[in-house]
């Protein structure tokens, strides 16, 4: 059993993450130098920062690829205008039970309800464009009173992280700055250090206090008891310099409150590599290269010149149209430039739009906007359907990973929030017991399946084709699974197609009505043939055989 104060288990705990993130940070000053100055927070210190913070960067070429590229995710993963996801049961068969599909359309309502009145999609952008950059996006979702769950995204430098067994992110630590205000309002004057409480007792409420801020899982938690001290991850806050081993909070939450996505990830790293990465040599050139061409530009207006000594104390004239007076003294003297200056602007230029174009390629920009670039007046959907392929051929393994490490674990959250809100529709009883999945339905994720739902499409064209022909091949279609497959690869509503039950009471319905409508025929053929044997004359045989022979 650990002797140690908690607080002191903490702080040697930081001091061994700081320790292992120290080997990215001079990468990430880099990236966000020349890319992103705003998005990074290296100490507490840096904060309302105001001033003018982006001085290395020329040229923003990057910068614009790394916006173009965090809405181009945002509207094709998680855009808050369409539907983007669903869940789903372990079960197959639970998803044609008409109570559980409306229950499970009803939670994705209401949960689209929840993200779009919060400020989870605002939070969401944020670490599209740290992704983009840095490799490493942190998010910490926590419960709230007025949005249900709200989101905070850290800044790259702010944080540090830490695998588990699995090598998945379990363990978040930050620096945070908040001012004296925040800290009594967020966990009462009672729990904050002497220096805290006086400086409030005397109205300082703007002076900023350094907190720190750990979440990870608790070794020494009792499973038995149920209290917030004894829950599976352990969130604690404490002063950096406050009173000996004074926690601000301690309590702890049934999962880890925090989403750490990686863009791509080596081994057995903590923190992600980014296409960022990748493009900062190419970045650096384009500034270097851009300053190059605007010095020659202006040696090239307003070049250097030469005098004569007469001119030391005399005045030039360099306005256009003006006058100097120079005593020409021997051949070359007079007013001139000290050297004739021409720069092959037209190769530079060249040179430059070259490296712009590997920025955006490396950034995916050139796939987000392949449309809007494109120069052809004419375009055939199948080019556009193979032009998506091609986006989802260099995107499918990132998106793969954020649905593990980013939309997963928002949804589960926000799920649980939800739940403990009491805001979830009671849940059928035929759904007890099983497990939810979450399937993404948004652009991208559609674009992933084009190649199955192409093949049905082709299927079927070629089915239609063969049945004119041959009718029998239709049997071997099954077209209530065909539209089931077909609806869940595009993303229709599950209140659109009907579940398998009512499909077999309609079909059932309409047996019995085909049913009693053939009998009423039959009846109503019995009593026309009674009718008309009735009104024959049974004297004569060859008009009851004509009769007998129409029945």
């Amino acid at each position: 059993m650990e002797t140690k104060p908690l607080r002191q288990r903490l702080e040697q705990r930081l001091g061994a993450l700081q320790t292992e993130r120290s080997d990215w940070e001079p990468h990430w000053r880099d990236l966000a130098e020349f890319i992103l100055p705003r998005r990074a927070r290296f100490l507490t210190t840096e904060r309302n920062r105001g001033k003018a913070i982006n001085t290395r960067i020329v040229d923003g070429t990057a910068t614009l690829a790394v916006r173009t590229l965090a809405s181009g995710m945002m509207s094709g993963i998680t855009s808050p205008s369409r539907p983007w996801f669903r869940f789903v049961t372990r079960d197959p068969g639970l998803m044609e039970f008409g109570p559980v599909k409306a229950w499970l359309f009803e939670v994705e309502r209401r949960m689209r309800e929840v993200l779009a009145a919060g400020n989870l999609y605002n939070a969401l952008h944020t670490a599209y464009e740290d992704l983009g950059v840095f490799g490493t996006a942190a998010l910490v979702v926590i419960p709230d009173d007025e949005d249900i769950v709200r989101a905070y995204a850290l800044p790259a430098g702010s944080y540090y992280l830490a695998n588990g067994a699995r090598l998945a992110i379990d363990t978040l630590y930050r620096d945070m700055s908040m001012t004296v205000g925040q800290v009594v309002e967020a966990f009462g004057l009672e729990a904050a250090s002497t220096t805290v409480r006086n400086l409030y007792d005397r109205g300082a409420y703007d002076q900023w206090v350094d907190v720190c801020h750990a979440v990870e899982p608790r070794r020494d938690r009792d499973p038995d008891k149920i209290d917030s001290r004894n829950k599976p991850y352990r969130s604690v806050y404490w002063e950096k310099g406050g009173d000996g081993d004074k926690l601000l909070r301690e309590s702890g939450f049934d999962q880890f409150p925090a989403a750490a996505p990686r863009w791509h990830v080596t081994g057995y790293d903590v923190y992600g590599r980014s296409p960022g990465m990748d493009a900062l040599p190419d970045v650096k050139q384009l500034q270097l290269e851009q300053r190059r061409k605007a010095q020659a530009i202006d040696k090239l207006v307003n070049p250097p010149m030469v005098a004569p000594p007469t001119l030391q104390s005399g005045h030039a004239n360099l306005l256009p149209g003006g006058l100097t007076y120079v005593d020409e003294l021997g051949q070359g003297a007079g007013f001139r430039p000290a050297y004739q200056v021409q720069p092959r602007l037209g190769e530079m230029a060249q040179d430059i739009a070259e490296v712009q174009a590997r920025i955006r390629q490396a950034f995916y920009a050139d796939l987000f906007l392949m449309l809007a670039q494109s120069d052809r007046r004419q375009i055939t959907a199948t080019e556009i359907e193979e032009r998506r392929a091609e986006k989802m051929l260099a995107l499918g393994p990132v998106l793969e990973r954020l649905q593990d490490e980013l939309l997963n674990p928002l949804l589960d959250l926000t799920f649980e929030a939800m739940a403990e809100a009491g805001i979830l529709p009671p849940a059928p009883p035929e759904i007890e017991g099983d497990t939810l999945t979450i399937e993404l339905s948004s652009m991208l994720a559609r674009d992933q399946r084009v190649d199955a739902i192409v093949g049905i499409e082709r299927m079927l064209g070629l089915s239609g084709t063969l049945a004119a022909a041959d009718p029998s091949v239709l049997d071997k279609i099954d077209g209530d699974r065909v539209i089931d497959e077909y609806a869940g690869l595009i993303g229709v509503p599950p209140t659109v197609v009907r579940s398998a039950d009512d499909v077999d009471r309609m079909r059932q319905a309409r047996a019995q009505q085909q049913q009693t409508q053939q009998g009423l025929q039959t009846i109503g053929q019995g009593a026309e043939a009674a009718k008309l044997l009735s009104e024959a004359k049974t004297a004569d045989p060859n008009l009851l055989t004509a009769i007998t022979g129409q029945l």
